[in-house]
Protein backbone atom coordinates (compact mmCIF):
# COMPACT_ATOMS: atom_id res chain seq x y z
CA UNK A 1 0.00 0.00 0.00
CA UNK A 2 0.98 3.44 -0.63
CA UNK A 3 1.49 5.28 3.01
CA UNK A 4 -0.13 8.29 0.98
CA UNK A 5 -2.55 7.28 -0.43
CA UNK A 6 -3.88 3.90 1.30
CA UNK A 7 -4.51 2.52 -2.50
CA UNK A 8 -2.27 0.08 -3.34
CA UNK A 9 1.05 -0.13 -5.46
CA UNK A 10 0.88 -1.87 -8.59
CA UNK A 11 4.37 -2.71 -10.45
CA UNK A 12 4.39 -2.24 -14.11
CA UNK A 13 7.46 -3.77 -15.55
CA UNK A 14 8.34 -1.68 -18.49
CA UNK A 15 8.02 2.18 -19.86
CA UNK A 16 6.83 2.15 -22.78
CA UNK A 17 3.89 3.50 -24.33
CA UNK A 18 1.46 0.89 -22.52
CA UNK A 19 2.65 1.58 -19.37
CA UNK A 20 2.25 5.48 -19.78
CA UNK A 21 -1.82 4.92 -20.79
CA UNK A 22 -1.67 2.90 -17.43
CA UNK A 23 -0.38 5.10 -15.55
CA UNK A 24 -2.69 7.89 -16.80
CA UNK A 25 -5.96 5.26 -16.00
CA UNK A 26 -4.44 4.79 -12.46
CA UNK A 27 -4.16 8.36 -11.44
CA UNK A 28 -8.09 8.43 -11.84
CA UNK A 29 -7.80 5.25 -9.56
CA UNK A 30 -6.62 6.84 -7.09
CA UNK A 31 -3.32 4.15 -7.74
CA UNK A 32 0.37 4.92 -7.36
CA UNK A 33 1.67 2.74 -10.98
CA UNK A 34 5.45 2.40 -10.10
CA UNK A 35 7.42 2.28 -13.42
CA UNK A 36 10.53 0.15 -13.78
CA UNK A 37 11.83 1.49 -16.90
CA UNK A 38 15.12 0.48 -18.84
CA UNK A 39 15.77 4.41 -19.39
CA UNK A 40 14.82 8.09 -18.03
CA UNK A 41 13.47 9.14 -21.57
CA UNK A 42 11.20 6.05 -21.77
CA UNK A 43 7.51 7.11 -22.38
CA UNK A 44 6.28 6.10 -19.55
CA UNK A 45 9.26 7.64 -17.10
CA UNK A 46 8.67 11.22 -19.07
CA UNK A 47 5.39 11.64 -16.91
CA UNK A 48 5.26 9.16 -14.34
CA UNK A 49 6.06 10.04 -10.52
CA UNK A 50 7.50 6.67 -9.56
CA UNK A 51 10.09 5.42 -11.64
CA UNK A 52 13.03 2.83 -11.00
CA UNK A 53 15.15 2.48 -13.48
CA UNK A 54 16.45 -1.15 -13.93
CA UNK A 55 16.50 -3.92 -16.83
CA UNK A 56 13.64 -6.11 -16.88
CA UNK A 57 16.14 -8.98 -17.60
CA UNK A 58 17.96 -8.59 -14.28
CA UNK A 59 17.12 -10.64 -11.23
CA UNK A 60 18.05 -8.47 -8.70
CA UNK A 61 16.45 -5.29 -10.45
CA UNK A 62 13.33 -7.20 -10.49
CA UNK A 63 13.32 -8.46 -6.94
CA UNK A 64 14.19 -4.93 -5.40
CA UNK A 65 11.57 -3.23 -7.71
CA UNK A 66 8.92 -6.13 -6.33
CA UNK A 67 9.59 -5.42 -2.75
CA UNK A 68 7.94 -2.09 -2.99
CA UNK A 69 4.65 -2.80 -5.08
CA UNK A 70 1.54 -4.90 -4.33
CA UNK A 71 1.60 -6.66 -7.95
CA UNK A 72 3.80 -6.95 -10.72
CA UNK A 73 1.89 -7.06 -14.08
CA UNK A 74 3.62 -5.91 -17.79
CA UNK A 75 3.96 -3.41 -20.55
CA UNK A 76 5.88 -6.32 -22.52
CA UNK A 77 6.61 -10.16 -22.44
CA UNK A 78 10.35 -9.83 -22.56
CA UNK A 79 10.90 -10.67 -18.59
CA UNK A 80 12.66 -14.12 -18.50
CA UNK A 81 10.53 -16.88 -17.75
CA UNK A 82 12.83 -18.02 -15.00
CA UNK A 83 12.97 -14.75 -13.15
CA UNK A 84 9.47 -14.87 -12.97
CA UNK A 85 9.11 -17.96 -11.74
CA UNK A 86 11.87 -17.08 -8.68
CA UNK A 87 9.68 -14.26 -7.84
CA UNK A 88 6.33 -15.78 -7.55
CA UNK A 89 8.42 -18.67 -5.02
CA UNK A 90 9.45 -15.97 -3.11
CA UNK A 91 5.70 -14.55 -2.71
CA UNK A 92 5.76 -11.86 -5.39
CA UNK A 93 1.68 -11.90 -6.79
CA UNK A 94 2.74 -11.30 -10.63
CA UNK A 95 -0.27 -10.91 -12.80
CA UNK A 96 -0.42 -12.53 -14.96
CA UNK A 97 1.61 -15.26 -13.64
CA UNK A 98 4.79 -17.00 -15.54
CA UNK A 99 2.45 -20.05 -16.39
CA UNK A 100 0.11 -18.11 -18.33
CA UNK A 101 2.64 -15.18 -19.74
CA UNK A 102 4.52 -17.96 -21.17
CA UNK A 103 2.05 -18.52 -23.86
CA UNK A 104 2.35 -14.89 -25.12
CA UNK A 105 6.61 -15.28 -24.95
CA UNK A 106 7.08 -18.46 -26.95
CA UNK A 107 4.87 -18.82 -29.90
CA UNK A 108 5.72 -23.06 -30.12
CA UNK A 109 4.58 -23.04 -26.53
CA UNK A 110 1.71 -21.02 -27.51
CA UNK A 111 0.40 -23.18 -30.46
CA UNK A 112 1.01 -26.42 -28.81
CA UNK A 113 -0.94 -25.75 -25.70
CA UNK A 114 -4.14 -24.49 -28.09
CA UNK A 115 -3.60 -26.97 -30.52
CA UNK A 116 -4.49 -29.63 -26.89
CA UNK A 117 -7.64 -27.27 -26.46
CA UNK A 118 -8.77 -27.56 -29.61
CA UNK A 119 -8.34 -24.02 -30.58
CA UNK A 120 -8.16 -23.45 -33.95
CA UNK A 121 -4.53 -22.46 -35.18
CA UNK A 122 -2.66 -23.20 -38.91
CA UNK A 123 -0.90 -25.90 -38.93
CA UNK A 124 2.56 -25.70 -37.28
CA UNK A 125 6.04 -27.61 -36.34
CA UNK A 126 9.17 -26.89 -34.58
CA UNK A 127 12.28 -26.19 -36.51
CA UNK A 128 15.16 -27.73 -35.27
CA UNK A 129 17.17 -28.02 -38.98
CA UNK A 130 16.84 -27.17 -42.25
CA UNK A 131 15.19 -30.53 -42.80
CA UNK A 132 11.87 -29.74 -40.48
CA UNK A 133 11.49 -26.66 -42.95
CA UNK A 134 12.00 -28.20 -45.99
CA UNK A 135 9.16 -31.30 -44.94
CA UNK A 136 6.97 -29.28 -43.68
CA UNK A 137 6.56 -27.37 -47.09
CA UNK A 138 6.64 -30.37 -49.21
CA UNK A 139 4.07 -31.70 -47.29
CA UNK A 140 1.82 -28.42 -46.13
CA UNK A 141 2.80 -26.17 -49.53
CA UNK A 142 5.05 -23.31 -50.23
CA UNK A 143 4.97 -20.59 -49.24
CA UNK A 144 5.02 -21.11 -45.68
CA UNK A 145 6.00 -18.97 -42.77
CA UNK A 146 9.09 -19.67 -41.10
CA UNK A 147 8.87 -17.42 -37.21
CA UNK A 148 10.88 -16.82 -34.12
CA UNK A 149 9.72 -18.62 -31.25
CA UNK A 150 10.44 -15.57 -28.77
CA UNK A 151 10.66 -12.04 -29.37
CA UNK A 152 9.29 -11.15 -32.76
CA UNK A 153 6.51 -8.46 -33.39
CA UNK A 154 5.49 -5.82 -35.77
CA UNK A 155 6.57 -7.66 -38.87
CA UNK A 156 10.26 -8.92 -37.28
CA UNK A 157 10.90 -12.41 -36.73
CA UNK A 158 8.95 -13.78 -39.43
CA UNK A 159 10.20 -14.81 -42.98
CA UNK A 160 8.36 -15.96 -45.85
CA UNK A 161 9.62 -19.26 -47.92
CA UNK A 162 8.97 -19.33 -50.73
CA UNK A 163 10.73 -23.02 -51.93
CA UNK A 164 12.70 -25.73 -50.66
CA UNK A 165 15.89 -23.72 -51.40
CA UNK A 166 14.96 -20.27 -50.17
CA UNK A 167 14.50 -22.62 -46.48
CA UNK A 168 18.03 -23.87 -46.72
CA UNK A 169 19.21 -20.30 -47.39
CA UNK A 170 17.63 -18.91 -44.34
CA UNK A 171 16.89 -21.28 -41.72
CA UNK A 172 20.69 -22.90 -41.14
CA UNK A 173 21.95 -19.31 -40.44
CA UNK A 174 18.90 -18.21 -37.88
CA UNK A 175 19.46 -21.40 -35.83
CA UNK A 176 23.72 -20.53 -35.71
CA UNK A 177 22.30 -17.32 -34.25
CA UNK A 178 20.33 -19.62 -31.28
CA UNK A 179 16.90 -18.45 -32.81
CA UNK A 180 14.48 -20.84 -32.04
CA UNK A 181 11.74 -21.83 -34.94
CA UNK A 182 8.91 -22.65 -35.96
CA UNK A 183 7.41 -22.89 -39.52
CA UNK A 184 3.77 -22.87 -40.41
CA UNK A 185 1.19 -22.94 -43.39
CA UNK A 186 0.63 -19.87 -45.02
CA UNK A 187 -3.01 -18.65 -44.65
CA UNK A 188 -4.91 -17.80 -47.35
CA UNK A 189 -7.00 -15.07 -44.76
CA UNK A 190 -9.54 -12.29 -45.88
CA UNK A 191 -8.36 -9.99 -42.79
CA UNK A 192 -6.99 -9.75 -39.60
CA UNK A 193 -9.32 -9.82 -36.34
CA UNK A 194 -8.80 -9.13 -33.03
CA UNK A 195 -10.45 -10.62 -29.49
CA UNK A 196 -9.39 -8.47 -26.86
CA UNK A 197 -10.91 -9.40 -23.21
CA UNK A 198 -10.09 -9.35 -19.32
CA UNK A 199 -9.90 -11.76 -16.84
CA UNK A 200 -9.60 -11.41 -12.96
CA UNK A 201 -8.28 -13.51 -10.14
CA UNK A 202 -11.43 -15.28 -9.02
CA UNK A 203 -12.58 -16.02 -12.63
CA UNK A 204 -14.87 -12.87 -13.61
CA UNK A 205 -14.31 -12.11 -17.50
CA UNK A 206 -15.28 -9.27 -19.91
CA UNK A 207 -15.10 -9.01 -23.53
CA UNK A 208 -14.89 -5.47 -26.07
CA UNK A 209 -16.65 -5.98 -29.35
CA UNK A 210 -14.10 -8.04 -31.75
CA UNK A 211 -11.67 -5.42 -33.87
CA UNK A 212 -10.38 -5.40 -37.10
CA UNK A 213 -6.81 -4.90 -37.17
CA UNK A 214 -5.81 -3.27 -40.51
CA UNK A 215 -1.69 -4.73 -41.23
CA UNK A 216 1.05 -2.52 -43.52
CA UNK A 217 4.24 -4.19 -43.84
CA UNK A 218 4.00 -5.73 -40.59
CA UNK A 219 2.77 -2.83 -38.46
CA UNK A 220 -0.86 -2.51 -37.03
CA UNK A 221 -1.80 0.70 -38.80
CA UNK A 222 -5.65 1.29 -37.94
CA UNK A 223 -8.04 -0.42 -35.94
CA UNK A 224 -12.47 -0.39 -36.76
CA UNK A 225 -14.09 -1.33 -33.69
CA UNK A 226 -16.65 -3.23 -34.37
CA UNK A 227 -15.22 -5.00 -37.19
CA UNK A 228 -17.42 -4.29 -40.53
CA UNK A 229 -19.68 -6.92 -42.20
CA UNK A 230 -19.02 -9.64 -39.34
CA UNK A 231 -22.11 -12.00 -38.70
CA UNK A 232 -23.12 -11.30 -35.11
CA UNK A 233 -22.41 -15.24 -34.01
CA UNK A 234 -18.46 -15.35 -35.98
CA UNK A 235 -18.28 -12.68 -33.26
CA UNK A 236 -19.65 -14.24 -30.22
CA UNK A 237 -17.87 -17.19 -31.17
CA UNK A 238 -14.33 -15.32 -31.12
CA UNK A 239 -15.03 -13.52 -27.77
CA UNK A 240 -16.13 -17.14 -26.50
CA UNK A 241 -12.89 -18.79 -27.47
CA UNK A 242 -10.60 -15.63 -26.26
CA UNK A 243 -12.26 -15.67 -22.79
CA UNK A 244 -11.89 -19.67 -22.62
CA UNK A 245 -7.90 -19.25 -23.97
CA UNK A 246 -8.03 -17.08 -20.80
CA UNK A 247 -9.60 -19.02 -18.24
CA UNK A 248 -7.11 -22.30 -19.52
CA UNK A 249 -4.36 -20.70 -19.19
CA UNK A 250 -5.10 -18.75 -16.28
CA UNK A 251 -4.60 -15.30 -17.65
CA UNK A 252 -5.22 -12.66 -15.16
CA UNK A 253 -5.76 -8.77 -17.08
CA UNK A 254 -6.35 -8.33 -20.71
CA UNK A 255 -5.51 -10.68 -23.01
CA UNK A 256 -5.45 -9.54 -26.56
CA UNK A 257 -6.29 -12.61 -29.28
CA UNK A 258 -4.90 -11.85 -32.61
CA UNK A 259 -7.25 -13.80 -35.86
CA UNK A 260 -7.04 -14.67 -39.25
CA UNK A 261 -10.28 -14.63 -40.59
CA UNK A 262 -10.13 -17.25 -43.26
CA UNK A 263 -12.67 -18.57 -45.68
CA UNK A 264 -13.39 -21.24 -42.93
CA UNK A 265 -12.87 -19.83 -40.01
CA UNK A 266 -10.98 -17.96 -37.81
CA UNK A 267 -7.22 -18.64 -36.75
CA UNK A 268 -5.18 -17.65 -33.75
CA UNK A 269 -2.15 -15.74 -34.65
CA UNK A 270 -0.54 -14.43 -31.61
CA UNK A 271 -1.29 -13.77 -28.08
CA UNK A 272 -0.46 -10.81 -26.11
CA UNK A 273 -1.19 -10.93 -22.11
CA UNK A 274 -1.15 -6.90 -21.28
CA UNK A 275 -2.88 -3.97 -22.92
CA UNK A 276 -3.02 -4.00 -26.73
CA UNK A 277 -2.59 -1.45 -30.09
CA UNK A 278 -5.99 -3.34 -31.15
CA UNK A 279 -7.80 -1.76 -27.98
CA UNK A 280 -6.56 1.35 -27.92
CA UNK A 281 -9.66 2.69 -29.27
CA UNK A 282 -11.18 1.77 -25.75
CA UNK A 283 -10.05 4.56 -24.44
CA UNK A 284 -12.66 7.16 -25.21
CA UNK A 285 -14.40 4.65 -27.36
CA UNK A 286 -15.70 1.96 -24.68
CA UNK A 287 -17.35 2.21 -21.25
CA UNK A 288 -13.81 1.15 -19.59
CA UNK A 289 -10.74 0.96 -21.27
CA UNK A 290 -8.31 -1.61 -21.64
CA UNK A 291 -5.92 0.41 -19.57
CA UNK A 292 -8.51 0.62 -16.44
CA UNK A 293 -9.61 -2.67 -16.98
CA UNK A 294 -6.15 -4.08 -16.41
CA UNK A 295 -5.74 -2.68 -13.94
CA UNK A 296 -8.90 -3.49 -12.07
CA UNK A 297 -8.16 -7.10 -13.05
CA UNK A 298 -4.53 -7.52 -11.51
CA UNK A 299 -5.86 -6.20 -8.51
CA UNK A 300 -9.05 -7.92 -8.45
CA UNK A 301 -11.91 -5.31 -8.89
CA UNK A 302 -14.60 -6.05 -10.41
CA UNK A 303 -14.33 -5.59 -14.40
CA UNK A 304 -16.06 -2.68 -15.64
CA UNK A 305 -18.54 -2.64 -18.80
CA UNK A 306 -16.93 -2.93 -21.90
CA UNK A 307 -19.98 -1.71 -24.27
CA UNK A 308 -19.03 0.88 -27.31
CA UNK A 309 -19.89 4.28 -27.08
CA UNK A 310 -20.29 4.66 -30.68
CA UNK A 311 -21.44 2.81 -33.72
CA UNK A 312 -18.24 2.90 -35.18
CA UNK A 313 -14.91 3.89 -33.57
CA UNK A 314 -11.33 3.86 -35.24
CA UNK A 315 -7.88 4.02 -33.80
CA UNK A 316 -5.24 5.13 -36.31
CA UNK A 317 -1.89 4.74 -35.44
CA UNK A 318 0.71 7.84 -36.43
CA UNK A 319 3.71 6.60 -37.67
CA UNK A 320 7.08 8.85 -38.01
CA UNK A 321 8.04 9.94 -40.74
CA UNK A 322 9.47 13.13 -42.23
CA UNK A 323 7.60 15.93 -41.90
CA UNK A 324 8.05 19.12 -42.65
CA UNK A 325 6.10 20.69 -39.97
CA UNK A 326 7.33 19.59 -36.10
CA UNK A 327 4.69 17.54 -34.11
CA UNK A 328 3.23 20.96 -32.09
CA UNK A 329 1.79 22.78 -35.44
CA UNK A 330 1.02 19.56 -36.69
CA UNK A 331 -1.31 18.78 -33.52
CA UNK A 332 -2.31 22.70 -33.80
CA UNK A 333 -3.43 22.67 -37.35
CA UNK A 334 -5.21 19.14 -37.08
CA UNK A 335 -7.35 20.34 -33.87
CA UNK A 336 -8.46 23.01 -36.32
CA UNK A 337 -9.86 20.72 -39.31
CA UNK A 338 -11.23 17.79 -36.64
CA UNK A 339 -12.31 19.29 -33.57
CA UNK A 340 -13.58 15.72 -32.90
CA UNK A 341 -10.19 14.45 -32.48
CA UNK A 342 -8.88 12.42 -29.83
CA UNK A 343 -4.81 12.38 -30.05
CA UNK A 344 -2.40 10.23 -27.46
CA UNK A 345 1.90 10.97 -28.07
CA UNK A 346 3.76 8.35 -26.63
CA UNK A 347 6.71 10.98 -25.51
CA UNK A 348 8.62 9.01 -28.21
CA UNK A 349 11.71 10.58 -30.63
CA UNK A 350 10.24 10.53 -34.18
CA UNK A 351 11.60 8.04 -36.97
CA UNK A 352 10.34 6.35 -39.85
CA UNK A 353 7.79 3.73 -39.25
CA UNK A 354 8.08 4.29 -35.28
CA UNK A 355 4.72 4.12 -33.67
CA UNK A 356 4.74 7.56 -32.36
CA UNK A 357 0.97 8.18 -31.04
CA UNK A 358 -2.17 7.59 -32.10
CA UNK A 359 -5.74 9.30 -32.92
CA UNK A 360 -9.28 8.12 -32.23
CA UNK A 361 -12.29 8.88 -33.70
CA UNK A 362 -16.18 8.29 -33.06
CA UNK A 363 -19.43 8.38 -35.69
CA UNK A 364 -22.63 6.72 -36.99
CA UNK A 365 -21.08 5.35 -40.41
CA UNK A 366 -17.79 3.08 -40.32
CA UNK A 367 -16.84 4.44 -43.63
CA UNK A 368 -16.90 8.61 -42.41
CA UNK A 369 -14.88 7.84 -39.36
CA UNK A 370 -12.28 5.83 -41.06
CA UNK A 371 -11.86 8.24 -43.19
CA UNK A 372 -11.46 10.81 -40.98
CA UNK A 373 -9.01 9.09 -38.64
CA UNK A 374 -6.73 7.55 -41.33
CA UNK A 375 -6.69 11.50 -42.37
CA UNK A 376 -5.91 12.87 -39.25
CA UNK A 377 -3.10 10.15 -38.68
CA UNK A 378 -1.58 10.82 -42.02
CA UNK A 379 -1.22 14.07 -40.94
CA UNK A 380 0.20 13.57 -37.63
CA UNK A 381 2.47 11.48 -39.19
CA UNK A 382 3.55 13.32 -42.65
CA UNK A 383 2.47 17.13 -42.34
CA UNK A 384 0.86 16.71 -44.97
CA UNK A 385 -2.93 15.94 -46.21
CA UNK A 386 -3.69 12.93 -47.99
CA UNK A 387 -4.53 14.07 -51.92
CA UNK A 388 -8.49 14.93 -52.63
CA UNK A 389 -8.87 15.99 -49.43
CA UNK A 390 -10.74 19.64 -48.88
CA UNK A 391 -8.21 21.32 -46.16
CA UNK A 392 -11.46 24.02 -46.41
Amino acid sequence: MDSRTGFPVVGMVGGGQLARMTHQAAIALGQSLHVLAVSPADPAALVAPSVTIGHHTDLAALRDFAARCDVLTFDHEHVPTEHLRTLVAEGVTVHPGPDALVHAQDKLVMRTRLAALGVPVPEFAAVSDVADAVKFGDEHGWPCVLKACRGGYDGRGVWMLADADAARQRVPALLEAGTPLLVERRVAMRRELAALVARSPWGQGASWPLVETVQDNGICVEVLAPAPDLPPEVAEAAQEMALRVAAELGVVGVLAVELFDTPTGFLVNELAMRPHNSGHWTIEGARTSQFEQHLRAVLDYPLGATDALAPAVVMANVLGGSPTLGADERLHHLFARFRDAHVHYYGKQERPGRKIGHVTMLGAAMADVRSRARLAAHWLSHGEWLDGYDIH
